[in-house]
């Protein structure tokens, strides 16, 4: 379901193997033990292992594919560095400016200098030579369809819509303003700056019969897809961040923030102007009310309100004791 062509949407810039990052990250370097000197095409994630890839790690986290022959860990940790199971692992002072170093030396994305892509002007919009649309979906006015774009049947994407680093599914409709395969909100916080952003090189995938209101912003995936599944429905002004997943049937209303790598199940319902903390799970079947602020993850069939967000049955005695007290 998530499956995409990386390279379709950034190019790999330069070649290196694997006995060579540590020319890459230079003063970040530590030390390395690699069996395997193989050319690095790839990058993989916890949810995905590719081959001839790098999975950045910051502990041990115990995964079963360790055994990949043609997969190099880095890593800050010294006690990972330390597992003799690991036969290909680079040790660095500092892992995110190694990630950092290394996407940007590898691939081509619209965050670094060198990016480019070809437009054709088409029935008043700008669509990539690279882009693929099919014939029955229609393309409004003054739209900006990106590099390895997919876009299938039956799609109605209106104006002023930007659409890049993404696969859209059939029958889904896109309202004006709105863009999709944006650079996520990764940086480090004691770093900051342009200069200092993390590359974002995974897409955003929206799957058959979505409909996405006007002005909302979705955010690519900083390694694997964002996603949004089957017949959901987003109002208009929502941010979906990097890395989110958002299960099948959902609703969301207007002006809801979304942070990064929540995980949120089917069928949930979403007020207007709900905020999410990051890195949670919303199960599924879950309703939310609107204005709530969700800063921990939630169970199924849940119904819940409220900063912080709770069972709406106790955040409504919470307001009716206030109320008692005159405040």
């Amino acid at each position: 379901m998530l499956q995409f062509s990386r390279s379709n949407f950034f190019l790999k810039q330069n070649s290196v193997k694997s006995n060579d990052l540590k020319k890459i990250i230079k003063n970040n370097f530590i030390n390395q033990r690699i069996k395997a000197n193989f050319e690095i095409n790839e990058i993989s994630s916890l949810k995905t292992f590719r081959e001839n890839s790098i999975l950045f790690l910051d502990k041990d986290l115990q995964f079963t594919n360790s055994q990949l022959d043609n997969l190099i860990i880095i890593t800050n940790d010294q006690k990972l560095f330390n597992m003799i199971e690991f036969q290909n692992i680079i040790l660095v002072k500092k892992l995110n400016d190694a990630f950092i170093e290394i996407i940007n030396y590898l691939f081509s994305h619209e965050d670094s200098l060198n990016y480019s892509d070809e437009f054709e002007y088409i029935n008043n919009s700008f669509i990539s030579k690279s882009a693929t649309i099919d014939s029955s979906s229609n393309i409004f006015n003054n739209c900006v369809i990106g590099k390895g774009v997919e876009i299938g049947k039956n799609c109605v994407i209106k104006n002023n819509v930007v659409i890049k680093n993404s696969i859209i599914k059939d029958n889904v409709v896109i309202c004006d303003n709105t863009s999709i395969g944006t650079t996520g909100f990764g940086f480090n916080m004691n770093n900051r700056g342009s200069t200092n952003l993390y590359p974002q090189i995974g897409i955003v995938i929206v799957d058959e019969n979505v409909h996405i209101g006007s002005s909302c912003t979705i955010d690519r995936g900083k390694i694997e897809p964002t996603y949004i599944g089957k017949n959901s429905m987003i109002d208009n002004m929502v941010h979906i961040a990097h890395n989110v997943f958002i299960g099948n049937n959902a609703c969301i209303a207007a002006q809801t923030g979304i942070s990064g790598s929540v995980t949120i199940g089917e069928n949930v319902t979403i007020g207007g102007q709900v905020g999410f903390a990051g890195h949670i799970n919303i199960g599924s079947n879950v309703v939310i009310a609107a204005k709530s602020g969700v800063t921990k993850s939630i169970n199924d069939n849940s119904v819940v309100a409220g900063f912080p967000a709770i069972d709406i049955k106790e955040w409504k005695k919470k307001i009716i004791k206030e109320r008692k007290n005159g405040y």
